[in-house]
């Protein structure tokens, strides 16, 4: 399940960034967890799009990492 979001839909969640990504920015995602997707975005784009994909993605994802 990819899906595409704005990032006013996505505003009102509490992001989080790896702690691997440092006070200098960088290349760097942004995850945000709700009931029924993980939501992933571009740090430095915070207004750019926002990807959605199910918890279980998600986990398989992190998993292979």
């Amino acid at each position: 399940m990819n899906t595409t979001e704005s990032a006013a839909v996505a505003s009102g969640l509490t992001w989080f960034k790896s702690t691997y990504s440092g006070a200098e920015g960088g290349d760097c995602v942004e995850v945000a967890a709700d009931k029924e997707v993980v939501h992933i975005r571009d740090s430095k784009a915070l207004a750019g799009p926002v990807i959605r994909v199910s918890r279980e993605a998600w986990a398989g994802f992190v998993g292979e990492a």
